[in-house]
């Protein structure tokens, strides 16, 4: 008729009752609750109900017990049959009795403990079939998580920015401090988001409560990151969607007989200036600094106009075509999204596998075009020498971070959608080396192009202008213009970046959706489709500037200053937070409960000292070694870095700004607080299984408690 209560030193175990009815486990796992405080000498109670009721003070994030490797069955054996034998140090139990009767001592087996101890104790079936919210929707097929993430990562940047990066910077000698860095600094954070949106199954704002409380404010600099990104991302969707339906309305027009060639083939057209407008088989060694191509002219002139604008100092008119392209892509966007993973996971099914289908396509063209392997020539060939050079290295690692997208939340919002026991660590190996293996191949798609039109203009291929979205906008489009078929080739290929960019797109807004979400689960979970609506119809809104005739210099800048900069510093926090705050082998518990294995030595050292160290170098070069202004702004006012300094500072400020108000709303002296700001809310992820029930032991064995004290 008593209670027991159990009084374990270094951290806490929940048990089975085993006296007179006793509940399952799975009853006493979801009764299972956490303190808040710091005591590591706790007392508990388990009713016999199976519930486990704790003090007031709660217990040391850094004390815990693991499950004994003999599983549930083995410490009902050992307590029940009385078998056991006391082995860890501070475990101390007594038996409580309302009415009659004594004291009494129960000896618990020996349990294994994680090096150093972990708060964290669960007893769980053998499948490990565990969920932290079993009400949470997940993927309706592994392969959908998988193709989201590829998706994610592999975007534009693999195409327009990696080749270049590559050639400028030793070519394939390139490839051995892009190696180095992306096993010892992208990777290990890559798997790190993997893993804490699958244990914690919450976006990016829940998540801190869990990790660092004080730290909240990532969460929150992340969504406005992802806004600015939603804003420029999709209005470079937009110019791909407007070349796509021209290209299509061009070779409609071929079947019809009014038409033979694509719009930027010629010098002819109503935007094109003669005097500087040179055909590309008449280039012939000129100076491309002085003549322009057709396809240059066109992008400026025929579809973003840009000269009735002055830049940022007069943006003018929205174009009205460039402005139905970009709603044309939210409403995608929308219809990605607006029921979660559901329809997310039958989009990526087009949007990620596509762009293979038609790279591959590519390639096989580019390779047999004449010059090709000149292109790939200056691809491949090392150039040693720059091995000594420090930009070379940074280079590297910055193009690791930004291919494989830790700290834009995505990871985080779309692996919280997997079932618990998921192998992550598989999908981390898995999806990076896809994403780096694309960049690889996207290269030679591109380089064997840029040899064709080298040789046709006869010019070097570093004077090809091969940088941004200029390489696939100008240059890539200039040699589609002169190849047999142009119309079918420039129908894939800019078919091809709108599903790169959709599905890249699809991540960055579900990582804020979900995040939201989660936070706010009854003013917006529950109103999803209509909040979705919402918030891209407000991010549309704030586009709608990028469509000006002077938008393009607005999308430089949101790129540059509103999420290059400021993501470097949220996902140094975020690492800072995660292996300093929150504790490496407190991370490595919860990726053991997850997968049955805990990281190795590799991974705990990379984590612990080599990513922060990665990031911070990453930061502060980016900041003392180049002018954040993009190179080619129309126009640059007095005002502009100040534009510049203002966009990063409105995402970033969330971090102080939240770590200072969580200090001043706590109660207790500044250490009290201090305390209090990095200690994370407990959390154990409940049983789903419904297959748990009582044994007939469990049933009808008493416990045997000995009398003597």
């Amino acid at each position: 008729t008593g209670n027991i209560r159990i009084r374990v030193g270094v951290g806490w175990t929940l048990l089975p009752t085993c006296c007179k009815s006793q509940p399952s486990t799975q009853k006493a796992m979801d009764n299972f609750g956490d303190g808040e405080g710091g005591q590591a000498n706790k007392t508990s109670t388990i009713s016999e109900q199976g519930q486990v009721g704790q003090g007031a003070s709660g217990m040391d994030n850094n004390a815990g017990v693991k499950p004994s490797a003999k599983g549930e069955e083995g410490i009902r054996s050992d307590i029940c049959g009385g078998t056991g034998s006391a082995h860890g140090e501070g475990v101390d139990v007594a038996q409580e009795s309302s009415g009659s009767g004594g004291d009494g001592k129960v000896v618990i087996p020996s349990l294994k403990l994680s090096p150093p101890p972990s708060y964290k104790a669960v007893v769980y079936s053998a499948s490990r079939e565990l969920l932290a919210d079993e009400g949470r929707e997940t993927w309706g097929k592994k392969i959908e998580f998988l193709l989201a993430v590829i998706g994610f990562a592999v975007d534009l940047g693999n195409v327009w920015r990696f080749p270049y990066v590559c050639y400028d910077n030793g070519g394939g000698a390139f490839l051995v401090p892009y190696f180095i860095m992306l096993i010892f600094g992208g990777l290990p954070l890559f798997y790190m988001e993997l893993c804490l949106g699958q244990y914690h199954r919450c976006g990016c704002l829940t998540l801190w409560k869990r990790i660092c409380p004080m730290l909240k404010g990532v969460g929150y600099a992340i969504c406005i990151i992802d806004i600015y990104v939603g804003m420029f991302y999709n209005t470079i969707i937009g110019w791909a969607t407007y070349y796509f339906v021209a290209s299509c309305y061009s070779a409609i027009l071929y079947i019809g007989g009014q038409n033979s060639s694509l719009p930027w083939t010629s010098c002819t057209n109503p935007w094109n200036n003669l005097s500087t407008c040179v055909d590309v088989m008449q280039t012939q060694g000129r100076n491309t600094t002085i003549v322009t191509s057709p396809a240059q002219e066109y992008f400026q002139y025929g579809v973003l106009e840009t000269q009735k604008s002055n830049g940022l100092s007069d943006l003018g008119e929205v174009k009205s075509e460039l402005a139905l392209c970009v709603l044309a892509v939210f409403i995608l966007v929308y219809f990605a999204l607006w029921k979660g993973v559901k329809s997310t996971g039958k989009m990526v099914w087009v949007t990620a596998i596509a762009p293979y289908v038609i790279l591959f396509c590519l390639l096989i063209r580019g390779v047999t075009l004449e010059g090709a392997s000149t292109g790939i020539h200056y691809y491949l060939f090392p150039k040693w020498e720059k091995l000594m050079e420090r930009k070379v290295w940074i280079s590297a690692a910055t193009q690791v971070f930004f291919s494989l997208g830790p700290g834009f939340g995505t990871l985080l919002a779309l692996s919280s959608y997997n079932k618990f026991n998921n192998n992550c660590y598989k999908d981390a190996i898995i999806t990076s080396s896809i994403n780096c293996m694309t960049s690889f191949i996207a290269g030679f798609v591109i380089f064997s192009v840029l040899g064709y039109m080298s040789k046709i203009q006869n010019l070097p291929i570093d004077q090809m202008g091969m940088e941004g979205e200029g390489l696939i906008f100008v240059v890539y489009s200039d040699a589609i213009a002169t190849m047999p078929g142009s119309f079918f080739w420039a129908i894939l290929f800019f078919f091809m970046l709108i599903t790169l960019g959709l599905d890249s797109t699809f991540g960055g807004l579900e990582a804020m959706i979900t995040g939201l979400c989660d936070e706010y689960p009854k003013l917006l979970g529950r109103r999803r489709e209509l909040f979705v609506a919402l918030l891209l119809g407000g991010i549309y809104l704030c586009a709608l500037p990028t469509c000006t005739y002077g938008g393009k210099d607005l999308v430089a800048m949101l790129n540059s200053f509103g999420s290059t900069t400021p993501l470097l510093l949220v996902v140094f926090v975020e690492a800072v937070g995660v292996c300093w705050f929150y504790g490496v082998s407190r991370f490595c518990d919860d990726v053991e409960l997850m997968i049955g294995k805990r990281p190795g030595l590799f991974w705990r050292t990379c984590w612990q000292y080599i990513s922060p160290v990665f990031l911070f170098v990453i930061l502060i070069f980016s900041l003392v070694d180049e002018d954040p202004l993009p190179p080619d702004l129309l126009s640059r006012p007095d005002w502009i870095y100040g534009l510049g300094y203002t966009l990063t500072m409105s995402s970033v400020w969330f971090i102080p700004a939240y770590a200072l108000y969580k200090f001043v709303s706590l109660e207790g002296d500044p250490k009290e607080r201090l305390k209090k700001m990095i200690v994370p809310e407990e959390f154990l992820p409940r049983s789903s299984s419904k297959n748990i029930r009582p044994t007939a032991d469990l049933k009808t064995t008493p416990c045997r408690l000995p009398t003597d004290l």
